[in-house]
């Protein structure tokens, strides 16, 4: 039964991790092709320097999005996601205040819900050494 729970174990954090990546890869490929919208979404929420945190946002939910997915440095991939979501948080989904065609309450909906990613970035970043799949050899793993 031992080896059921480690091959459970092993499957969960997988798949969880892999869910994650894509939870940011696929929204940082949609900003490409709605980049114009998402920097109006930005400037309506007072985000200074939007010419260079829209394309470094991007490009962190593109690449972190990956080696979450392969399994590559996971717990600074996680940790680096888990401050990028706050800071989305705290200044995209700012529900505590009143922009026009904003729903607050599909705003506050979002900041908890990635109240919720950013725990489990939480976790996921502590779980680099359980044993889980990845796609390259585990030499290539960060030894810590």
């Amino acid at each position: 039964m031992d080896n059921n729970w480690k091959l459970l174990e092993k499957t969960c954090i997988t798949i969880g991790r892999v869910l994650l990546g894509l939870y940011f890869f696929l929204p940082g490929i949609s900003k490409i092709p709605t980049y114009e919208f998402t920097a109006e979404y930005m400037a309506l929420h007072s985000i200074p320097l939007v010419s260079i945190l829209l394309p470094f946002t991007i490009v962190l939910q593109l690449v972190l999005g990956i080696t979450l997915i392969i399994g590559f440095r996971i717990r600074e991939s996680a940790l680096i996601l888990a401050a990028l979501t706050i800071f989305i948080n705290i200044g995209v989904h700012d529900f505590w205040n009143e922009y026009p065609n904003t729903d607050a309450g599909h705003e506050t909906q979002n900041f908890v819900k990635n109240l919720g990613i950013f725990a489990g970035l939480l976790v996921l970043s502590a779980t680099h050494k359980v044993n889980q799949w990845r796609f390259f050899p585990n030499a290539l793993a960060k030894k810590d």
